[in-house]
């Protein structure tokens, strides 16, 4: 009896261990995400490089998605070293900020930030991998640990706005580097898990994916939705900065955003509307941000703008992953899901160096091609939404 008693507590302790860990690393990967998107572009500008050299730059994480990043996470599976492809990927990220923070030449920057992000970007995928395996392990729920990535983005973003006041521009990409660091070190406090039992993966019906008219929509219009954030993501903090607003000010545009997306995600499982639909509304919510973003607003109506990312950014990817647990068989659902990464990476790469040429001779109007592509992400679904089955969104649909 004594004996039996201590085998629910030892697992217990050894959960919340798991839970912790992986908490703890969820923030330091997000937390980084944090100070790089809103801050990398800023320090880019600072030392000279200018918007179309950006624009090359910053297509690199998307090129390197749908590039090196399958390779490295299929090498760590078949390795069955999860654990281990995490930690090397966290040191060798770090390194290459290190590097990239010496250099100020523009072709320098672009291939010592292209090898640094074929180690940093595959660290995400690899972390729900190895966290899905832990959570089915230990009986745990993703949600409450995914959490603190989202929770880490918005403080270190606020954080990286406040000292801003205080470190110049040409130093941001210290704070950043910081970040690696911590995340690297925290790495370390990742638990081992048993290795799973090999399995063999069906491969029937997979190539039938790339056929399917209602797939191929479906990839398609992530793809160009998703994509139509580019120019946020690569010119909103340089736009804002020179139109005067403070680092906290800039990161509090952010995180408004952001906080927007929790939210909906939150809320997600209570909605009804049929995935399909939820697309097209998300759609027609780019579609009007980008149109009014590219009128350079002022702070408050911007303020509230900032708000539609919960719908272009959250209700997208909701939709989308209720169209695809729908649509795509379930023996073939990782490839599903390989094939929208790498569609989603060609897109988002091309509009990246789009978006610096558009740039630099339009300035804002660059978003008026981010509201084109969102409506024509929603027109994809809309004439397919007859393929899809008639189904409500649910919080199984993966939102």
């Amino acid at each position: 009896m004594s004996s039996e008693s201590k085998i629910p507590i030892a697992a217990r302790v050894a959960s919340r261990r798991f839970a912790r860990s992986l908490a703890a690393f969820y923030a330091t990967l997000f937390g980084m995400t944090g100070v790089h998107l809103p801050f990398f572009t800023v320090w880019l500008k600072a030392i000279g490089i200018d918007a179309t050299w950006i624009g090359i730059i910053t297509a690199v994480p998307p090129v390197t998605r749908f590039t090196v990043l399958p390779l490295v996470t299929a090498a760590a599976e078949r390795r069955q070293m999860l654990r281990g492809a995490i930690m090397l990927t966290g040191f060798a990220t770090t390194l290459g900020f290190f590097v990239i923070r010496s250099q100020h030449q523009p072709l320098l920057v672009l291939l010592v930030y292209a090898l640094t992000c074929c180690v940093w970007t595959p660290m995400v995928p690899l972390t729900d991998a190895y966290a899905l395996r832990g959570v089915a392990r230990y009986g745990l729920n993703y949600g409450p640990l995914r959490l603190w990535g989202s929770t880490a983005f918005v403080v270190c973003a606020l954080a990286s706005g406040l000292l801003l006041g205080y470190v110049a521009e040409v130093h941001l990409i210290w704070i950043i580097t910081a970040m690696t660091v911590v995340g690297a070190i925290v790495a370390l406090t990742l638990r081992p898990l048993e290795r799973p039992e090999v399995a063999s993966t069906p491969t029937a019906g997979a190539r039938q994916l790339l056929r399917d008219p209602g797939f191929l929509a479906i990839i398609v219009s992530s793809a160009l939705i998703q994509s139509s954030h580019s120019a946020y993501y690569i010119f909103a903090s340089i736009a804002w900065r020179q139109a005067g607003f403070s680092g906290l000010t800039i990161a509090g545009l952010w995180v408004i955003g952001v906080l927007a997306e929790i939210v909906l995600f939150a809320l997600s499982p209570r909605f009804t509307l049929p995935s399909a639909t939820l697309v097209v509304i998300a759609a027609a919510s780019a579609m009007a941000r980008w149109t009014i973003t590219a009128q350079d607003p002022p702070l408050a109506i911007l303020a509230v703008v900032q708000l539609a990312h919960g719908l272009t950014f959250g209700l997208t990817q909701v939709g989308i992953m209720g169209l695809m647990v729908h649509h795509v068989p379930p023996h073939v659902m990782a490839r599903g899901q390989g094939y929208l990464t790498a569609c989603g990476g060609i897109v988002a790469s091309t509009t990246s160096i789009l978006s610096g040429m558009v740039y630099t001779r339009y300035g804002l109007g660059v978003y008026d091609m981010m509201a084109a592509m969102g409506a024509a992400g929603g027109l994809v679904i809309w004439l397919s939404r007859k393929r899809f089955t008639h189904h409500p969104q649910s919080a199984a649909s993966g939102g």
